[in-house]
């Protein structure tokens, strides 16, 4: 069994490398393939796109990580937004989206205004990103992640919330207390879905 280190805060020089696991976990995605269709343009979009709202969950949440073992990188990440309290856009999100987009533009303003129309009111922290190298999958980071910030969070009765990209994403975070939302489905133009949920602190 491997012997991964401990859970850390993520340094903000190491965003950009966090941006570029999210897109490399997420690549087969159907969201993903959704917002840019092209193999060969897809992760390195994505990578600048994820490393964009990472950034900003660096200064209005937090960025944890699990170091790879063999000191390789980072092995896990989960990216969270805290929305007990006011948060901005990143700074000129419509031109940096713009800039990295390119001509899938209209795909990531639709992705934005599908979240935007179903995102929850009430106060709570948004889980974003959970995020594995796909060397790492399989040894039960992702869960660990989400453990670390639960505590905190139950312990303060703060509730959380997030998108889950697929059917058997939805059954792990079942196991971990999240519970289907309504409405729960929240499909992209071209029918793929997302499915809102929810866990009380």
């Amino acid at each position: 069994m491997t012997d991964y280190p401990e859970i850390r805060p993520a340094r903000e020089d190491e965003l950009a490398d966090i941006g570029h696991l999210i897109s490399q976990s997420f690549f087969h995605l159907g969201a993903c393939a959704y917002l840019v269709p092209p193999e060969e343009d897809r992760l390195k979009v994505h990578t600048d796109y994820f490393g964009l709202l990472t950034e900003h969950a660096n200064a209005y949440g937090r960025v944890d990580v699990i170091d790879d073992p063999s000191g390789n990188g980072i092995a896990a990440t989960a990216v969270w937004f805290d929305y007990t309290r006011e948060a901005p856009d990143p700074e000129n999100y419509e031109e940096r989206l713009a800039a990295l987009a390119g001509p899938y533009l209209d795909r990531f303003q639709a992705l934005d205004e599908l979240f935007a129309a179903h995102h929850p009111h009430d106060p709570h922290w948004h889980l974003a990103f959970l995020a594995v190298h796909p060397d790492h999958q399989d040894h039960g980071l992702g869960g660990k992640l989400m453990k670390h910030t639960h505590d905190e969070l139950d312990a303060a009765g703060v509730p959380q919330y997030l998108e889950a990209t697929n059917e058997n994403n939805v059954r792990l975070y079942r196991r971990s207390g999240y519970v289907d939302m309504d409405p729960f489905e929240m499909p992209l133009p071209d029918g793929t879905n997302f499915f809102r949920m929810w866990r009380k602190g």
